[in-house]
């Protein structure tokens, strides 16, 4: 099983670049995956497929789960998402209750199905502290869950929780992308995009996304784009 992972793949500027890690640097023969959760910055999806098909992905695999249905976010309720201020609150109202839990435990079915023993996430807790399922503690639990709960883990295989960009700040997510050959306007960040799929230039990704790249003295190839 050495040698493979599944990469979640949301389509954003973080995901984007663990997939750029996962097979530009490390050589793993990856599988993608996707979620159509009822998230209102659904384009993300598009953006999915083609980072999936740039890096020539095994398989691209896009997997419906209603999280809609749950609500409890700004991501996927009528809530309103948060703009012109990052959100001081220890968790903010874009976390979607339990989203890594349920992404993961899914990858790794999809990670058993296909022989792969890695599964890679994008999670990040400089920019999103705030998230309880972007931190270390976490992705390291889950790795021991899977390795108890599936059929792969209890015949031996040695699952692993990848994080590459766990403490990297935007800036330097961006600069390592850009060294492994992520074209950024192919990406998808915005937590509410314009009706055209632009980004609204106003939300916390937005924020986060912009200052990144203005720290590298790079103007985000998004904007004044679709």
């Amino acid at each position: 099983m050495t040698g493979k992972a599944v990469v979640l793949l949301s389509g954003g500027l973080d995901s984007a670049t663990a997939l750029a890690w996962a097979t530009q640097k490390q050589g793993w023969e990856c599988y993608s995956i996707a979620f159509d959760y009822g998230q209102r910055h659904h384009i993300e999806l598009q953006a999915s497929a083609d980072i999936a098909k740039a890096f020539a992905v095994k398989k691209h695999q896009v997997i419906a789960v209603d999280l809609h249905a749950i609500g409890g976010s700004a991501l996927t309720s009528e809530m309103d998402v948060p703009k012109d201020q990052v959100e001081s609150q220890s968790i903010p109202s874009t976390y979607v209750p339990a989203r890594n839990l349920i992404f993961l435990s899914l990858a790794s079915a999809f990670a058993e199905t296909v022989g792969a023993n890695k599964l890679v996430i994008g999670a990040n807790v400089v920019d999103y502290s705030g998230y309880p399922d972007c931190r270390p503690e976490f992705l390291d639990s889950f790795a021991k869950t899977v390795a108890l709960g599936t059929k792969a883990g209890v015949e031996g295989a040695d699952f692993e929780v990848v994080a590459p960009l766990l403490h990297l700040d935007k800036s330097e997510i961006i600069q390592m992308g850009l060294a492994l050959g992520v074209d950024y306007a192919m990406t998808r960040s915005c937590y509410d995009p314009k009706e055209d799929g632009s980004p609204c230039g106003h939300c916390d990704s937005c924020h986060f996304r912009n200052q990144g790249f203005a720290a590298l003295g790079k103007r985000d190839p998004l904007l004044g784009k679709h």
